[in-house]
């Protein structure tokens, strides 16, 4: 009989229910490490993770490689991860209501986005797209270009320029518009040429279903 993979989905509202209802969420995969022990991680269980914006992030931290070369990330520490740092990702401010939304479409983002850029970068350091744990799929869409940029392990493996800093990734398919500005880095080809990139949230123009 052939193999059939296994594939996680991470989109807006699974993300939610993954940090919502941790206890609920892939039963049958929780009970398997349950019996596989304290080290098991979401990322053993499953051949591709995928996720756009949160569910991006989310995919990231399931599947980076810490020193051990073990997840970053427990699927148990999300959650309080996201109740920990979401406050000074999002602080409050009096852009919170209609004005603020359209003050937002003219004057830019309502975050700047600082506070996440530097967690994000600490939290997955120098570790690229290539090196994740198993296979993830993460869209961003491309500003310059108008058209949709899919990071995947299997990419970063073979083409130079697509082996971005996986922290990169994460910020640009996190990057909400009206929300975040929008996450700019470059990379260099086996050419040596550099290409740029000028990205938003990959639910943009593709989600996870």
């Amino acid at each position: 009989m052939e193999k059939r993979a296994l594939f996680l989905a991470l989109n807006l509202l699974t993300a939610l229910h993954f940090l919502l209802f941790p206890a609920l969420s892939n039963a049958q995969t929780k009970g398997r490490m349950e019996l596989d022990g304290p080290n098991a991680r979401i990322a053993d269980y499953f051949d591709v993770i995928a996720g756009t914006s949160t569910g991006g992030l989310i995919t990231a931290m399931l599947t980076a490689p810490g020193s051990d070369n073990r997840p970053v990330f427990a699927a148990s520490n999300i959650t309080r991860f996201y109740l920990d740092h979401s406050p000074k990702i999002f602080p409050e401010n009096r852009r919170n209501n209609f004005v603020g939304t359209i003050t937002n479409l003219v004057a830019g983002p309502k975050y700047d986005g600082k506070y996440l850029k530097s967690l994000v970068q600490e939290l997955l350091g120098s570790v690229t797209v290539s090196q994740t744990l198993t296979n993830v799929v993460i869209p961003t869409f491309d500003l310059k270009r108008l058209q949709p940029i899919i990071f995947t392990t299997k990419d970063g493996k073979s083409n130079v320029s697509k082996n971005a800093l996986l922290s990169d990734v994460c910020l640009g398919t996190s990057a909400a518009p009206t929300y975040l500005p929008p996450h700019y880095f470059e990379t260099q080809g086996s050419d040596g040429k550099t290409r740029s990139f000028d990205l938003v949230d990959g639910g943009v123009a593709a989600t996870i279903l």
